[in-house]
């Protein structure tokens, strides 16, 4: 299973005071609200995927891709100038240098090769039982 992120927005992470927290309206709540779930929803997929592949010994069937760090303009669904698309094709390249994981050394680059030619010997070897 290759898992591709779009991105988490590194931002979301902004510590927040009681008293500032204290007189939002429910517009000034929203949009804090919609980034933790979604960093949530992201993070406890990812949590429970590599669980289950570790659990089946099958930890590298699995390989999640995303940049958790994202900020600016990279971090805006709507922005397709040429200035943000040479910006995330940059924020890719060095995605690809980054590694996996704490526990995984391995850099994005290696992991997806490796996934890649898993994936081609998986089904190379399909079109050879196939063929039988």
């Amino acid at each position: 299973l290759l898992s591709l992120g779009t991105g988490t927005n590194s931002e979301f992470a902004k510590n927040y005071t009681a008293e500032e927290a204290a007189k939002w309206g429910i517009l000034q709540w929203m949009s804090p609200l919609w980034e933790m779930r979604s960093a949530a929803s992201s993070y406890m997929n990812d949590y429970y995927l590599s669980t289950v592949f570790q659990a089946l010994d099958s930890q590298n069937n699995y390989l999640r891709v995303q940049e958790n760090a994202l900020t600016g303009t990279a971090t805006t669904f709507d922005d397709a100038s040429v200035a943000n698309m040479i910006l995330l094709v940059q924020v890719g390249e060095n995605l690809l240098k980054k590694s996996v994981s704490e526990d995984n050394h391995e850099t994005y680059e290696v992991a997806l090769k490796r996934f890649a030619k898993l994936l081609s010997d998986k089904k190379k070897l399909r079109a050879n039982k196939a063929s039988f």
